[in-house]
């Protein structure tokens, strides 16, 4: 299946949030961690859109983790460790469990870091994390533009 070709220049500022029409999906430890039809994703100049899966569509175990962040526009999120049988990636989803009213359907939704699975897919285009240790956008060769991330970049 064929994405259509977007420009992250053209995402908008502050971020909008939209429903997904695909299929989105991540393996981890061999098995299928997330799978789900109803995800919404985030869109925001310079970045990889950002999907969040309905928490019902993880299917392995998620423990809190220590620490979490603030975004301006979403609130304040809780980090989760993603446990599959006897293998646990470290802070690799991220919910926004009080989202701000304009993000209230992120409420129990999860985000998973692309680069902390061994696979993570957009209908069934392979994604490709977006750079760097922060953001959490999921890149797919439809996606175009300068990307944040990558050194250099944090301030497009």
């Amino acid at each position: 299946m064929d994405l259509p070709v977007e420009n992250v220049q053209t995402y908008p500022r502050p971020s909008a949030l939209e429903p997904v029409p695909n299929r989105i999906r991540a393996l981890f430890a061999g098995v299928c961690v997330a799978d789900s039809v109803s995800a919404l994703r985030v869109l925001e100049t310079h970045h990889a859109p950002t999907y969040y899966l309905p928490r019902a569509d993880v299917l392995a175990q998620l423990t809190p983790s220590p620490g979490g962040s603030f975004c301006e526009w979403k609130g304040r999120a809780q980090y989760w460790d993603l446990g599959a049988g006897s293998e646990t990636a470290q802070s690799a989803t991220w919910s926004y469990p009080s989202p701000s009213d304009r993000f209230a359907q992120l409420k129990d939704h999860v985000a998973i870091y692309a680069g902390k699975m061994e696979a993570c897919f957009v209908a069934e285009v392979r994604v490709i994390p977006q750079p760097g240790d922060f953001y959490g956008g999921w890149m797919t060769a439809n996606v175009q533009g300068q990307i944040k991330g990558a050194p250099g970049t944090h301030h497009c």
